[in-house]
């Protein structure tokens, strides 16, 4: 747990992390040398001298698949105080978004992260819009003071698993 303490994770929840589909994860805008595995990936992010940090300017996109369908109850983002995320907006379920049109669709739910949350608070989400997530769609669209640079040390998704039926372990009922 790395210094965290448990209080830090919500009740009856956990780190989704274990769930993420890496080999179709996708970060825009990302800094060739600091890209989203130093935030995201377990390890990685505990270290404090490793974040995600945009290139071009303050925007992220990034884009997170899951290898099982997940309820996502809240979601935590460490980040320095001028150059830590502000305003998050986040989409469900949502591929092949780009900064072309990531304005075409309606967030989910959006977040404005204030400096408290950026020392890695979780923000809850609306919990009935985040109950069949297959991919969670994440757009940092401004920092904190609006410097061109954004940076994330890290980003921990809290929520649970689905629990879904295997259709090919049940057998039909014969009529007698």
């Amino acid at each position: 747990m790395s210094g965290e303490s448990a209080s830090v994770i919500p009740r009856n929840q956990v780190d989704l992390v274990e769930f993420v589909d890496w080999s179709s994860v996708e970060c825009l805008n990302q800094s060739g040398t600091h890209s989203l595995p130093n935030a995201l990936k377990q390890g990685y992010r505990e270290d404090e001298g490793l974040h995600l940090e945009s290139d071009a300017d303050e925007q992220l996109l990034i884009y997170i698949p899951f290898n099982q369908v997940i309820k996502l109850h809240s979601i935590a983002i460490k980040g320095p105080e001028e150059e830590g995320p502000k305003t998050v907006k986040l989409f469900v379920n949502r591929e092949h978004m780009g900064f072309s049109n990531v304005n075409d669709f309606p967030p989910s739910d959006t977040a404005i992260f204030s400096e408290d949350n950026l020392t890695g608070k979780p923000v809850v989400v609306k919990y009935v819009k985040f109950q069949n997530v297959r991919s969670l769609t994440i757009f940092i669209e401004e920092n904190q003071s609006g410097s061109e640079t954004t940076k994330v040390q890290k980003i921990i998704l809290y929520g649970t698993t689905v629990e879904t039926t295997d259709m090919k372990g049940l057998k039909k009922i014969e009529d007698h």
